[in-house]
């Protein structure tokens, strides 16, 4: 899930590879799946120009639910523009003969409530402005996706145009801590590392802007490659091999990381967020994020992930921070990392049941581990025995593929 209101000044463009490794600022392409042989071109938004027009493959059925006329509007120059057949609906109630048989549900925000035991919405319509309470609907109703229109007209098209020919893309894993010192992080970097070790192509992102760089951990600070700021001001999609191609790896993964520096560096806002997002997913088989634990955070990257790790002590304490985070992530499915051994104050599984996540996987606590994050030596401590067995039932996702 994602918030997604991605356009950019012409619709939805694509620049070369020069510009990838130009410099902050300057990314933008289109979408390939990497295990795909052949790549498809990206669907053009209303309004935006090419030499060689983008045609449409056949239409889909595409149902709108909603009574608001700015919605319908944009929806329906979204959807002309790609040859679609569009339903629209102005309420639940009218939209129940078609609401399971339609390809693609997307409901305006001005509905509220659902048909009893009908599907929920692949996308939620939302308008500028609307803020904070698109995100929390979209919550409440279970939506896939968020898109805020018109902004995010570019995106919508090219999500529809893919829903048209499904294909597959990289399992999305996040990583988020109940209470600071959790461990996601180790986490996360020994599970890149162990997935890469298993020939899985990987990419670990670093979402928390103020967790001082990952790459520290991964003593790769000085290795090239495009970190958070060169993307701040990415609009349109991404294109995924470029993108890859452009990035720079440790431990036998790719990473993207904030910098481990205390200058103040340019943040990408939530539509380069998003267009990172979409394109990772179809250039790796496993995107690993350290979410972070900040609501910013949360709300950035929690929404794009497949499933979601939440990692905690065995601790009273950390139990119940973890209560308190089941409450601000999407509807994602989640599970509980628990961090400890046989001698930690609270049994995993006891913690697990209380907060109704399944168990698993948990942490090791390895001595010099605290060492070795602060000297960049994590990954010699990613190649022990324990973490790979720590690191088998996580990896286990990638054969159940995204939920």
């Amino acid at each position: 899930m994602s918030r997604h209101h991605i356009q950019d000044e012409d619709g939805a463009g694509a620049y070369p590879l020069e510009t990838l490794r130009a410099g902050p600022g300057m990314l933008a392409g289109t979408a390939t799946v990497p295990r795909r042989e052949k790549r498809r071109e990206p669907p053009r938004a209303p309004g935006s120009s090419s030499e060689t027009p983008w045609v449409p493959a056949e239409g889909v059925d595409v149902l709108l639910v909603s009574a608001n006329p700015r919605l319908r509007a944009e929806t329906e120059r979204v959807v002309a523009a790609l040859g679609a057949g569009l339903r629209i609906a102005g309420s639940a109630e009218e939209a129940v003969p078609f609401w399971d048989s339609a390809g693609t549900l997307l409901l305006g925000s001005d509905i509220r409530e659902l048909p009893p035991r009908r599907r929920a919405p692949a996308i939620l319509l939302g308008l500028a402005g609307e803020g904070d309470g698109l995100w929390q609907l979209a919550a409440v109703l279970g939506a896939e996706r968020v898109a805020v229109l018109p902004e995010g007209a570019a995106w919508l098209a090219e999500h529809l145009s893919r829903s048209q020919s499904p294909e597959p893309g990289g399992l999305v894993l996040g990583l988020t801590g109940a209470c600071g010192g959790a461990g996601a992080s180790t986490a996360a970097i020994w599970l890149a590392q162990e997935a890469s070790t298993q020939g899985v192509r990987t990419i670990l992102i670093d979402g928390d802007p103020r967790g001082g760089g990952l790459e520290l951990s991964l003593a790769a600070e000085e290795t090239p490659g495009l970190r958070w700021p060169d993307l701040a001001d990415a609009k349109g999609s991404i294109d995924p091999e470029q993108l890859a191609g452009s990035l720079p790896s440790a431990g036998g993964f790719a990473f993207l990381s904030w910098p481990g520096k205390r200058d103040a560096a340019g943040q990408p806002d939530a539509m380069a967020v998003a267009a990172v997002m979409d394109a990772a997913r179809r250039a790796f088989e496993l995107v690993i994020v350290d979410i972070g634990r900040g609501t910013e955070s949360l709300r950035a990257f929690a929404w794009d992930c497949d499933r979601i790790l939440v990692l905690a002590p065995a601790q009273l304490r950390a139990a119940v921070a973890a209560a308190r985070l089941l409450e601000d992530l999407p509807p994602v499915e989640a599970a509980l990392v628990v961090r400890g051994g046989k001698g930690s104050a609270l049994d995993g599984s006891i913690i697990a049941e209380s907060l109704g996540l399944r168990l698993q996987a948990v942490l090791p606590e390895l001595r010099g581990t605290v060492a070795a994050a602060e000297s960049g030596r994590l990954l010699d401590h990613g190649k022990r025995r324990a973490v790979r067995r720590f690191a088998a039932p996580v990896l286990d996702l990638l054969e159940d593929g995204p939920a």
